[in-house]
């Protein structure tokens, strides 16, 4: 048997479960890790600038293909904590990512040492699991058990705690004899599968809703031969956008209170029966459940067991991971098929392809300031079927979302339920990191820009090229419209006349300067028809130079997104599209 440090066990752990790459900011307490990482080899380390833009860096890394997992590593104390908002992003959005922290030694723990603190407990409740490895022997084996459990059923993140001195500790470890343990993944049965499709059969509007446990399973072409087989209409949710592509006659559009669009929503509200597959009924898309559930029955099919009536009581629930479950579906409807039982849907179908391509927002403004509604019509054609889109939340992810179209699965990359400010530039780096020659497009508003600006230098210093595509209304633009309801605009002003840059106009911080000076290259635009040559004109840069390029778009300062509270109640505020010179986003006009 090998003798080496604990630490080195742990990194042949990590080369043996397939990483190669991993995010971090060393320090005093994880140096024997890092010194572990540097023996081994193997291992390609990415320096962020703040260790919260690790952790999200790891998850654009697991996000981007099947069978990723990203690795962050910080030290003791404040690095923990930094990285507890990507725990908790990459919890709510199960994704699993194994997050390595130092510790000060196992004597000291209880003495309020240094930059010591129970990370355990406090990742606890983001995390599937998190553990302070208290004795050497232990810790290739707790290694072992953190890469099955974030693989195994609902996938999710774990923090593993290292004392310094556990680290430095010398074991007995066979690398060459590890091997991972298997992955638990529970199954539909032919029972639940066929009761599940009796009941889709029996519905004359029949739909089904995907949502991102599509995406863990890599199961988005099972999920689309699913809706050929059967002829039903597909919802996808906004983490499972993607799962059938945008210009496909069985995608219905997304529904919801933001995310949404116009058709979607009329196409749910227009169905009796609703088969949901990895999804969570997640409160922005079905707004008022009263509303969302009147009418129509249920099935949910998911792969952890309490989500199966958290939100309301399907008719229906199977406890099952997507792809299995789809595998199942696919060979009964198939013979199902066959023997002529399936009913025919053509009618259904023709009815919410109508609704697509009637029931659109107006993207076609020339006003200057620029609307926001241009930028994405813009890009639409520019970056086409192919770009991999990243962003986290405000209007910009809102309207990103209503107007952009994707056309592949883990091209929405898209913090769902946490929404960190700040998630978008590192987890586009992230994507870079896992995809170097994929187009990646970000999309942020201003202040999600400014939260993890830093990150940016990474990009310069790692070459990870991405354009980032930075609409700037100085404004907290969705709090400022979250505010109307309380009739004020209160504390979300970002503008300010900027001394060194007068030629913003008020606009407050000189976003190209900042870029510049973090190593990357910048544009400006305030022109609707300099906006296409501009994301060109990133292209190349980004091609040329290899690092990220932004190219800040000069908005209006105030725009009302569509939203509402309910989905029969979304407010529409700027004109609808009257045709299709109104929309040259919509699906018509693009191929």
């Amino acid at each position: 048997m090998a003798r080496m440090t604990a630490a080195e066990a742990a990194v042949h752990v990590l080369r043996k479960e397939g990483i190669d790459v991993a995010f971090g900011v060393p320090g005093a307490a994880i140096n024997p890790f890092y010194a572990a990482l540097r023996k081994v080899g193997g291992i390609d380390h990415t320096l962020a600038r703040h260790v919260e833009g690790a952790s999200h860096m790891a998850e654009g890394y697991t996000r981007t293909k099947a069978g990723n997992i990203g690795v962050c590593i910080g030290t003791s104390g404040p690095a923990g904590t930094d990285m507890i908002t990507g725990l908790y992003s990459a919890s709510a959005d199960s994704i699993p990512i194994l997050c390595i922290t130092g510790q000060a030694p196992v004597s000291k723990l209880h003495k309020e040492d240094f930059q010591a603190v129970d990370i355990k407990a406090i990742a606890g409740p983001v995390t599937k699991w998190a553990i302070t490895v208290m004795e050497p022997a232990q810790v290739p084996r707790a290694f072992q058990q953190a890469f099955h459990l974030m693989r195994s059923a609902r996938p999710g993140p774990v923090l593993i705690d290292l004392p310094i001195d556990v680290q430095m500790t010398e074991i007995e470890f066979d690398p060459d004899t590890y091997e991972p343990l298997p992955v638990y993944k529970p199954a539909a049965t032919r029972a639940q599968v066929e009761k599940a499709l009796t009941m889709l059969n029996e519905a004359d509007k029949p739909l089904l809703v995907a949502g991102g446990g599509v995406i863990n399973a890599d199961a988005s072409d099972l999920l689309t031969e699913f809706a050929e087989i059967t002829g039903v209409p597909v919802i996808p949710t906004l983490m499972g956008w993607g799962t059938i592509p945008d210009d496909h006659p069985l995608m219905a559009g997304m529904v919801g209170l933001q995310t949404s669009h116009r058709y979607g929503n009329a196409t749910m509200l227009a169905s009796d029966f609703v088969m949901g597959i990895g999804n969570r009924w997640a409160n922005r898309h079905t707004g008022n459940v009263s509303t969302y559930t009147e009418g129509r029955k249920f099935v949910h099919v998911d792969i952890e067991p309490t989500q199966i009536g958290r939100i309301f009581g399907p008719d229906y629930g199977i406890v099952s991971d997507a792809k299995a479950a789809l595998e199942l579906m696919i060979e009964v409807a198939s013979e199902w098929k066959a023997a002529g039982r399936l009913k025919d849907r053509a009618q259904w179908v023709d009815e919410c392809q109508e609704r697509k391509r009637t029931l659109l927002r107006k993207t076609h403004f020339d006003n200057v300031p620029v609307k926001p509604q241009r930028v994405y019509e813009e890009m639409n054609k520019v970056f086409g079927k192919n770009a991999r889109y990243v962003s986290t939340i405000g209007l910009s992810q809102i309207a990103g979302a209503q107007f952009l179209h994707v056309y592949k699965p883990r091209h929405w990359i898209n913090c769902g339920q946490a929404g960190p400010l700040g998630w978008t530039v590192p987890a586009a780096l992230g994507v870079a990191k896992a995809d170097p020659e994929a187009e990646i497009v970000a999309l942020s508003g201003d202040y999600d820009f400014q939260f993890m600006v830093e990150e940016l230098a990474a990009g310069a210093q790692f070459n990870l090229p991405y354009i980032h595509v930075l609409v700037n209304n100085s404004y907290l633009g969705l709090i400022r419209q979250a505010q109307r309801n309380f009739d004020m605009d209160y504390c979300v002003q970002l503008a300010f006349e900027n001394i060194n840059c007068p030629e913003i106009e008020g606009y407050g911080v000189d976003h190209v300067s900042v870029v510049e000076g973090l190593g990357c290259k910048a544009l400006r635009v305030t022109h609707p028809d300099d906006i296409a040559p501009a994301l060109e004109k990133a292209r190349e840069l980004m091609k040329q130079h290899r690092v990220p390029v932004v190219v800040e778009v000069i908005l209006e300062r105030v725009t009302n997104i569509s939203m509402g509270v309910d989905l029969d109640g979304v407010n529409e505020f700027e004109a609808l599209a009257e045709g299709e010179g109104d929309a040259p986003t919509s699906i018509a006009a693009l191929t």
